[in-house]
């Protein structure tokens, strides 16, 4: 059965910390190589945030978030962590997370339709 479930979010002033989890179920965790975080504001579209790969072997992140967030997964658990730092007001949306697979000849890598599989989000509130 293909599971995701998000959690974590919540309200943060700027310049705060949050950390998310997307726990999977066992089946999505071993078929899908990569896992993402996206996410959508009001009025935008979806954006890729960070994804992680083959146990950590590939990491992505977009060029709004590089430096702020790092994405990690606890193979054990199979769960999924995005650490969230230095948040800003424009980092305020809903985050999903997603399962796939990110073809290493492909660039963009943070495109939503390599993820196959996605979960019902979470809120993330950033305010100055």
């Amino acid at each position: 059965q293909v599971q995701l479930v998000e959690s974590g979010g919540g309200s943060v002033q700027a310049g705060g910390s949050l950390r998310l989890s997307c726990a999977a179920s066992k089946f999505t965790y071993n078929t899908n190589p990569c896992m993402g975080w996206f996410r959508q504001a009001p009025g935008k579209e979806r954006e890729g945030v960070a994804a992680i790969c083959q146990g950590g072997g590939r990491t992505y992140f977009s060029d709004s978030v590089k430096g702020r967030f790092t994405i990690s997964q606890d193979n054990a658990k199979n769960t999924v962590f995005l650490q969230m730092n230095s948040l800003k007001p424009e980092d305020t949306a809903m985050y999903y997370c997603a399962a796939g697979r990110i073809p290493t000849h492909l660039t963009p890598a943070l495109q939503a339709e390599f993820f196959a599989h996605w979960g019902q989000g979470t809120q993330v509130t950033v305010s100055s």
